[in-house]
């Protein structure tokens, strides 16, 4: 399910990056919210669960809502400027940056191991963003470095609100509030979307509902351990994905930077696993322990 789901997502940032270079990036992340909108009601409909949409802190939707905005206007001008694969490889520093957020903003305990890890994940980010002197980073890096961060606090965002809202509220709102954002900033310079690109809006809609519903799905049905390592997989879609529609290799320096973030991220998940299956083992142990 998670497989499938990466390939949702990767056929729906295909269509973005199409879009963006005919509309403005914030015109693309309205749109791209107005397609899924339709696909999340009539799943909420056919289950009917409507009395799930009802939020309990409307300000932490709207604090996701801007934090979505962020994440969608930065992804959409890095793939906008970079190849999938360039745009994908810093994106995928995501959880490295939740890990490091994690310990101020919600008081989480993070291991030497760890911090070694998130600062040798950076160096990874580092290696593909590739600052000098004569060449500082690129806008496309920087825009996909803010969405991967904005993605970070988002994670955090929704570890709070999901104390006391249901996932269809969650999702619903996040979506739903953004695209109203994010059609009162486009509103200015709105361009017409072309008839030949309704059926691709369509498909941004279509590919986002298949994706989001096989992610959930894949996260209740196995651990995140077993489950989040192929969110990595991205890459190597969006590297093929480049390959066949716009000719483009990756570089060596992309190689090596993601081969990096991959790891750092695969290591913090085994970590993850790790300190989660302790508290576990030893309850196991103290009830087979004889009174």
């Amino acid at each position: 399910m998670m497989m499938i789901a990466v390939v949702a997502f990767c056929g729906m940032d295909t269509i973005l990056k199409l879009f963006s270079q005919r509309y403005p990036a914030m015109e693309v992340a309205a749109l791209r919210g107005a397609a899924s909108v339709p696909f999340m009601l009539l799943a909420v409909g056919v289950l009917g669960r409507f009395s799930d949409l009802k939020p309990v802190r409307m300000p932490m939707h709207l604090l996701r809502a801007l934090l979505m905005l962020i994440v969608l206007g930065g992804f959409i001008y890095s793939v906008r400027v970079l190849s999938l694969a360039g745009a994908y490889s810093i994106f995928l520093a995501a959880p490295i940056i939740v890990t490091a957020l994690s310990v101020p903003l919600l008081g989480e305990q993070v291991g030497w191991q760890r911090w070694v890890t998130v600062f040798v994940g950076l160096i990874g980010v580092i290696t593909i963003l590739h600052p000098s002197t004569s060449n500082f980073i690129s806008l496309g890096a920087l825009a996909a470095l803010i969405a991967a961060t904005g993605y970070a606090f988002n994670v955090i965002a929704l570890r709070v609100l999901t104390r006391t809202d249901s996932t269809a509220s969650v999702v619903f709102w996040m979506i739903s509030l953004m695209t109203a954002l994010a059609a009162l900033i486009a509103s200015p310079h709105w361009v017409p979307v072309r008839r030949e690109d309704w059926l691709l809006l369509v498909g941004i809609g279509m590919f986002a509902a298949v994706g989001q519903h096989l992610l959930t799905e894949a996260f209740r049905n196995a651990p995140p351990s077993v489950v989040a390592p192929f969110e990595y997989t991205a890459l190597l879609w969006g590297m093929l994905i480049d390959r066949v529609l716009w000719g483009v290799l990756p570089t060596p320096r992309l190689y090596i930077g993601g081969g990096i973030v991959i790891a750092s991220g695969l290591y913090l998940i085994w970590q993850e696993h790790r300190m989660s299956a302790v508290p576990i083992a030893a309850e196991t142990a103290a009830s087979a322990t004889p009174p």
